[in-house]
């Protein structure tokens, strides 16, 4: 179902066509989504983006997904990766899992089942306390309920951080009222939708402080979307 996803997602594969349909299906679930055409552009997209799961083509010409996955793991990066592959064969499957992958998906495959495969994923993974949530100049430590906008830290109640912390696990993504409130106070929390106005006035007042521009944005008739912005 749209906008279920709660995590960013690194695809790639050198196939062009099977970019963009991942693209656009995870899009669909919620998800957020880089694209990378090949091995070593999805060593860089994970230095500079920090995924939260990887779904890596394993046959790519410049540099296949075993060794992508080798770089990663011998880096002490430990991102949940997805292996894909048209391979069927119980070797090609071991050597993607004895790689440090995490799951291994055969091509063709249906959409729902990578998204259940990267939801299981992302729950398997538990959060450490050096995890850190980054979005532009904004960045963010959930076991410490710890934030900072340009290094510089900010003083936010407990419902404010998850509010924020909602936000930047998802920016550029517009999220719903609905989808706030579910995230956020919890499906049986008896609030009014009118409480999400309210907590991201608060936010934009912190984040705006010194004549910040505005990260926080208003999508008239769907809801709001963090749009990051980069550090001086």
């Amino acid at each position: 179902m749209a906008g279920t996803g709660s995590g960013r997602v690194l695809v790639t594969d050198d196939d062009a066509a099977i970019r963009r349909s991942l693209e656009r299906g995870l899009r669909l679930n919620g998800f957020s989504v880089t694209l990378a055409g090949g091995g070593h552009a999805a060593l860089a997209a994970v230095r500079d983006g920090a995924p939260d799961v990887v779904v890596l083509d394993i046959s790519m010409p410049d540099l296949s997904g075993i060794e992508v996955c080798r770089s990663l793991r011998a880096d002490g990066n430990d991102v949940p990766v997805l292996m894909l592959s048209a391979l069927d064969e119980v070797a090609d499957r071991v050597a993607g899992l004895q790689a440090g992958g995490d799951d291994y998906l055969v091509k063709p495959f249906a959409l729902q089942e990578l998204v259940l495969r990267l939801h299981a994923l992302l729950r398997r993974r538990p959060p450490a306390a050096t995890d850190r949530v980054r979005a532009g100049a904004l960045e963010m430590a959930p076991e410490a309920r710890e934030a900072w906008l340009d290094g510089v830290p900010l003083r936010l109640t407990r419902r404010e951080f998850e509010l924020l912390d909602v936000f930047a696990r998802n920016a550029g993504i517009v999220l719903t009222r609905d989808q706030l409130l579910d995230r956020v106070w919890g499906y049986d929390f008896d609030v009014r939708t009118d409480a999400v106005d309210t907590f991201v006035s608060y936010l934009r007042r912190k984040l705006e402080a010194g004549g910040r521009p505005r990260m926080l944005h208003t999508v008239r008739g769907v809801g709001f979307v963090l749009r990051p912005a980069e550090g001086p």
